[in-house]
């Protein structure tokens, strides 16, 4: 909670705004705001969605858990998705070793290794 306060009080101060403004913008109440700055109450996450609409910050930023404004993108790939990705490539590796370039069903004959490998209909 005091995190979140201190950041709601810098992203304030750093556009020089008072309090009263920021209450009245974010549609709450000056004593609120005091509250949320002072680490004496928790923001609703309708008014921490404004602070980061406004200021232009990633909530992430906001909760403390990053100190980039811009947060932090997070590229979701569960273990399972990488180890498929890399059987998929092994196997496109394999494929190409198997069948020589200069034959004239090289192609067909790849494309249909592809769509077995990938779950399709050859």
């Amino acid at each position: 909670m005091a995190m979140v306060g201190e950041r709601l009080k810098v992203l304030r101060d750093s556009i020089g705004v008072p309090l009263t403004k920021i209450a009245e913008m974010a549609g709450t109440n000056p004593s609120s705001v005091n509250r949320f700055e002072h680490g004496n109450a928790e923001a609703g996450y309708r008014v921490l969605l404004w602070y980061a609409d406004y200021f232009d910050v990633s909530l992430d930023y906001i909760f403390g858990r990053t100190d980039k404004p811009q947060g932090t993108q997070y590229k979701h790939q569960p273990d399972i998705l990488k180890k498929k990705i890399e059987q998929s490539e092994e196997f496109r590796e394999f494929i190409e070793a198997c069948f020589d370039p200069r034959s004239p069903m090289n192609a067909k004959l790849k494309e249909m290794m592809f769509q077995l490998a990938e779950g399709g209909d050859a």
